[in-house]
């Protein structure tokens, strides 16, 4: 529809239509005066502008996203010099049933009998005043020969990380853990101050480590 409208005047005097719409007022005078001189009797089309319309406009429709949370991830590592070579800290390691042995937060390793490379995992510990217990299902990737041990988990609580083993001389070796992990809910609120406190268990742990890696080296037969 176009923005104006006609009105069409016959013989119906112009004094009629004032006020015809809205707003608008007409006069034969001011029509005259345009120099415009309609024929006796002939209808009369003038064009009024439309008044803008006072509807408010609609909202616009904005698009909702749902909030999608992105669970975050922390790296911790620790490293230390054992007095021991790399082949004997390595076999030490390789032996996942032990790590409860120096590594205060894990509670036991079972390895699978069917799949060796696969083994459960369970965790439990006290983390600031909260008891945490979790477990997973970890697959061992292939490694390195005393150079890397590296893994991830399949299922439970979502980690992976590595041990790397750097000679230092023929009889001693530093070796270098690395642990990444997805924060659980439960210890989210405490995110900040987790990684230090984790990091100083890993410490903890490689030290036992280097004891059990001596005792473990004064084992193996002579050659």
């Amino acid at each position: 529809m176009s923005s104006a409208a006609c009105i069409s005047l016959g013989p119906t005097p112009l004094s009629h239509l004032k006020n015809a719409e809205k707003g608008a007022s007409l006069s034969l005078a001011s029509v005259r005066g345009a120099g415009f001189r309609p024929s006796p009797g002939a209808p009369l089309f003038l064009r009024i502008p439309s008044r803008p319309s006072r509807r408010k406009p609609s909202p616009r429709r904005t698009s909702v996203r749902r909030f999608s949370p992105v669970m975050e991830w922390q790296d911790c590592s620790s490293e230390i010099e054992v007095d021991v070579p790399c082949s004997v800290a390595y076999d030490c390691y390789s032996d996942r049933e032990m790590i409860p042995k120096w590594m205060p937060f894990i509670s036991s390793v079972k390895v699978l009998q069917d799949k060796p490379d696969l083994s459960r995992w369970a965790l439990k510990y006290e983390v600031f005043g909260r008891d945490v217990e979790f477990s997973w299902l970890a697959r061992n990737l292939k490694p390195i020969p005393n150079q890397k041990i590296h893994w991830r988990s399949l299922e439970g609580l979502p980690n992976r990380g590595a041990v790397r083993f750097f000679p230092k001389s023929p009889s001693s070796c530093r070796i270098q853990l690395t642990v990444s992990y997805e924060i659980p809910e439960i210890l989210i609120p405490v995110a900040s101050a987790l990684k230090p406190f984790l990091e100083g268990l890993l410490a903890q742990g490689l030290e036992r480590f280097a004891k059990v890696a001596k005792e473990y080296q004064r084992k193996i037969p002579q050659r």
